[in-house]
């Protein structure tokens, strides 16, 4: 049961994200806008969409798999942080790389500290997510693709800033 709910709640969490990202995108473009890294977003999602999948399909082979609550305590955590990165970053968050003409880098809450905090978080959470049911082929899979993924990503990210 305990597999069930945290499973529907992180689907529900991802949804709302692509929910807000979908409503701060139509709001990026009236500002002008530009995409980048339209290469490579397809692939972002097919990992997020395999991460969950995987997750599901590893825990009905391994059996009940017992809850770890001092993981599931830091994902708390890392959502609180996650939320204070995304909030900070207001209508120019998105699961997309837009650059408004003109518009420089987002420099207050976490991206004071840190250039890429969001993606720290979602390192984090690819890791830990799966491990919070000791989902370990899962966790370790997912930790391998996601970090390829997010050098390309963070690649196309950075020259975009550089302009």
């Amino acid at each position: 049961m305990y597999f069930i709910t945290f499973i529907l709640f992180v689907i529900v969490q991802r949804l709302s994200e692509l929910y807000i990202a979908k409503g701060n995108e139509k709001w990026l473009r009236s500002q002008g806008a530009v995409e980048y890294g339209k290469e490579h977003y397809p692939f972002i999602v097919a990992l997020h969409t395999l991460f969950i999948i995987a997750m599901i399909v590893e825990y009905m082979l391994r059996g009940n798999r017992p809850i770890d609550f001092v993981l599931l305590i830091l994902f708390i955590l890392l959502l609180l942080f996650k939320f204070w990165a995304l909030s900070s970053l207001g209508k120019y968050w998105n699961t997309k790389i837009f650059r408004v003409p003109g518009a420089g880098p987002v420099k207050k809450g976490p991206y004071k500290l840190f250039k890429h905090p969001n993606y720290f978080i979602v390192v984090c959470e690819i890791a830990i997510i799966p491990m919070v049911f000791h989902l370990y082929y899962t966790a370790i899979i997912f930790t391998v693709l996601n970090a390829i993924m997010l050098t390309v990503r963070i690649k196309v990210e950075n020259r975009v800033w550089e302009k």
